[in-house]
């Protein structure tokens, strides 16, 4: 699990292996881009979608939860991510938890709300490039088609045999988001590590497990 403390320095889940996911990049051309996103915060939030908690939140926010299943809402520097009918996770900078979590229970007043930061149950794992929904594609059982999870898309799966949230970013070019737990990190990233050697060498890689 991340370090959060302020009195000693921070180190991710994957520091150990940035090297090896900058190499994945640089063999693959750019076919796949492949980094870790560390830190970010991340707040997790249950209330009733149609409680006045929900518009009240959005004021707090500057946007709204999403309520289509599946979708995310950005706003600036943060980005929502619909997890279940009464379920959501906001993403933001690293160090914001606690001022996010706040900001949400005073949103919400005397409605009943559950606010938990989970900034460091979870790292985030940027798969992008031209080839990205390719190498997801071997381990994850969703439709990756662009019609079926284009951007504004996230959904609670499987990758590589591991839990994960994978988010269709909807910036240009930005890939996805897929944010694992600490514990898993390793074992996903050697997973990703693998897959993407096929758009090294050119060569189909091994067939894989997607369950």
């Amino acid at each position: 699990m991340a370090d959060t403390t302020t009195d000693t320095p921070l180190r991710s889940p994957l520091a150990h292996v940035a090297g090896r996911l900058a190499a994945a990049t640089r063999t693959s051309r750019g076919a796949v881009r492949l980094a870790e996103l560390p830190f970010l915060t991340q707040v997790d939030v249950r209330l009733d979608p149609k409680g006045p908690a929900v518009d009240a939140l959005g004021l707090a926010l500057g946007f709204r939860l999403p309520l289509e299943p599946n979708t995310t809402v950005r706003a600036g520097e943060f980005t929502s991510l619909w997890l279940g009918p009464d379920e959501w996770l906001v993403v933001g900078p690293p160090r914001g938890g606690r001022e996010l979590e706040s900001r949400i229970r005073e949103a919400a007043r005397d409605e009943p709300v559950s606010v938990t930061d989970v900034s460091a149950q979870r790292t985030t794992l940027l798969v992008s490039g031209p080839r990205a929904r390719d190498l997801l594609a071997h381990g994850c059982p969703l439709d990756l088609h662009p019609r079926a999870f284009g951007a504004g898309r996230c959904a609670q799966t499987t990758l590589g045999r591991t839990q994960a949230v994978v988010v269709a970013r909807d910036e240009p070019r930005a890939g996805f988001w897929v944010l694992v737990r600490a514990s898993f990190a390793g074992h996903l990233t050697d997973w990703l590590l693998d897959a993407a050697t096929e758009y090294a060498t050119g060569r189909p890689a091994a067939a894989r497990p997607v369950s």
